[in-house]
Formats: C-alpha cells, sequence, structure tokens
C-alpha cells in the first residue's frame, strides 16, 4: 500500500500526474495532498466513498477547477492554462450533460462532430452505442440508460487521447452494461488512456488495469484488482440460516468463525480440502443448508469496505462542495 504522504517518482509516460493536490472549501479540505500518476494508455478506476474527493480531482485535472495548493500535468500540459489544446485531445462524459432537451441524438453527435478536426462518424457512433434506433428520439424523451449511451458517444466523438468516465454505466441494463464495457475494453486496446470512477466495484475490477482508492482526500491504496485482493487473507465465507452457533463450529473447525452479517459467515482459513469437508460435515449433522459458498481470496469490493472502514472516521465530514454538475456545465 502506498504512502499517500510521499511523492512518487514521476513516470515519464505519465497521461496525468497529480502532485500534493490539494482543495479545500471554505473549512472543508476535499482533497489532502493528494500524488497520483496515471500512465499512457492505462485504465485507472478512481474509487472512493461518496465525499472522499473523486469528483474534486477529475474537477482539477479537466481544468474545472484550480487546486489551492500542488501541481496537475495532463497530456503534459497545465488543464487550466492550456486547456484550449488540452480540449481536443480529452474527452469527458458526466452522469448528467448539458444536452438540449428537445435534441434529437443524431443532430447532437453532428453539432460535437463539427467542433473536432477529425471526429468519428455520428452514425457509426450511434451504432456503436446502440442508439441507431433512437436517433431521431428527442432527448428528453429518451430513458435514462439511452441518455446516458448518448452522453457516453459525445465523449467519444472527437477520437480522444483521453477519457473521463464518470459513473458509464448508471441506469444501463445487462445487455447495454455488456456492450459499454465491450467499447471500454476496445478503446483501452487502442491505447486511450481511461480515467473511470464508478461504484460498481465489479466493474472496476473487470476493466481496470489499476486501482487507486482516495478516502477523505487522501490515497489510501493503489495497485492491479489482483494485486489490491492478493493482499487479503484467504477466506471462506458460506450463507445459511441466521443464528449459527459459531462458537461450536469454530470448535469444530479450529478456526475463527464469525457471523459478519444476519446469515453470512465467514471462515478465518485458507479453503483447504480438509476444512471444507469438515464444515460440510457439521452442517449436514445438524441438517442445515448452505445456500452460498465461497472460497478463496477477497474480492475488490471486500478490500474497498475494508480500507474505506479503517480510514472512516480519522477526520470529520465537511459540507459537499459544490461540483461541476451543480453549476450545470459540461467539463
Amino acid at each position: 500500500m502506498p504512502d499517500d504522504h510521499a511523492a512518487p517518482t514521476s513516470r515519464s509516460n505519465a497521461a496525468i500526474a497529480v502532485r500534493g493536490l490539494t482543495k479545500r472549501y471554505g473549512g472543508t479540505t476535499a482533497v489532502a495532498g493528494l500524488h497520483l500518476d496515471i500512465g499512457v494508455g492505462e485504465t485507472l478506476a478512481l474509487l472512493g466513498p461518496n465525499g472522499a474527493g473523486k469528483t474534486t480531482t477529475v474537477e482539477c485535472c479537466t481544468g474545472y477547477r484550480v487546486p489551492d495548493e500542488g501541481s496537475v500535468r495532463v497530456l503534459g500540459l497545465d488543464p487550466r492554462r492550456d486547456r484550449a489544446r488540452l480540449t481536443p485531445r480529452v474527452g469527458v462524459m458526466l452522469q448528467e450533460g448539458g444536452v438540449y432537451p428537445h435534441a434529437y441524438p443524431d443532430e447532437v453527435l453532428r453539432l460535437f462532430a463539427a467542433y473536432y478536426r477529425d471526429p468519428l462518424p455520428p452514425e457509426a457512433l450511434l451504432e456503436q452505442v446502440g442508439l441507431q434506433g433512437a436517433r431521431r428520439t428527442r432527448f428528453r424523451d429518451l430513458s435514462g440508460g439511452q441518455q446516458q449511451r448518448l452522453n457516453l458517444a459525445l465523449a467519444l466523438i472527437g477520437r480522444p487521447e483521453l477519457l473521463y468516465l464518470d459513473e458509464p454505466t448508471t441506469g444501463l441494463d445487462v445487455a447495454a452494461r455488456r456492450r459499454t464495457w465491450e467499447l471500454i475494453a476496445g478503446l483501452r486496446e487502442d491505447g486511450v488512456t481511461i480515467v473511470l470512477t464508478t461504484h460498481l466495484l465489479h466493474e472496476a475490477e473487470a476493466l481496470a488495469d489499476r486501482v487507486a482508492i482516495i478516502d477523505r482526500g487522501r490515497l489510501i491504496a493503489a495497485g492491479s484488482p489482483d494485486e489490491l485482493t492478493a493482499q487479503e487473507r484467504p477466506s471462506l465465507r458460506f450463507e445459511a440460516r441466521t443464528g449459527l452457533d459459531t462458537g461450536a463450529l469454530a470448535a469444530a473447525l479450529r478456526v475463527e468463525v464469525r457471523e459478519c452479517e444476519p446469515g453470512v459467515y465467514e471462515v478465518d482459513a485458507e479453503n483447504h480440502p480438509d476444512l471444507l469437508v469438515a464444515l460440510t460435515s457439521w452442517m449436514a449433522d445438524r441438517d442445515v443448508r448452505i445456500e452460498q459458498l465461497r472460497a478463496g481470496r477477497s474480492s475488490l469490493e471486500e478490500v474497498f469496505l475494508r480500507l474505506t472502514e479503517d480510514a472512516a472516521g480519522q477526520e470529520p465530514a465537511g459540507r459537499r462542495p459544490p461540483t461541476v454538475r451543480d453549476a450545470g456545465a459540461v467539463a
């Protein structure tokens, strides 16, 4: 786990280099001395609980916010001072965009295409995001998932080198989510640098080369999903009826057993075959059905919850700062 107070060695191929980023809103420190590198062509999932500083960090990287301390370089440029040079190279997808409610998806994409020297073909992009059937449906009449897909298309129209995706699959059904994942994977293969913020931990695990977890404005962990989950002690978790005698089960297995939530039990040991035999035998003797059994290392979600719970309570939570969405602007 990295030390968020020590500046990392700068990576020569960093698409984004954040050094000592600090941003305050009155008496609230939203980001507190953050150091972070994102490599060219890397997909990084920026994770954290609500109020952790994710949005403020991204807003400083897009030039919407000015850091109070520290520096941010994006594709070697200052995102505020060099905004005009960066804008054609960067795509930003927000959960809520500034699309005129009476506009049609095809005309919005044609309008945005006119802003770029070498845009993607709007019709092909509509098909790519699954909106060809809704090309002449007004934005206000699109479903939430369709509006989300149009916001993604608008972020992609200029062939960006760097792409910010804010909760890209919120409101999508299973098929649309899978299509979006495949699209993001294709961009990754094409060498596009992607910064992904999401509350879906399995999405981060599936898409990201590397994960950065921040809380209270500080980096508390970073690494690939495999690296982060490998640091956790392997365990066995199962679901059964509530109120099992965990003391008796622990004595039989000779390891600690706890009911971490109603009907969900965790055995603090590696999943050795003898342990599984002993567990299932104990349950069979008591005619208790195991509803679900999972053995192995922790998921990214479990690692995330443990890390953020450990960090919770260290500093008081302050007032939520205004965001780009509050201003009604599109970065």
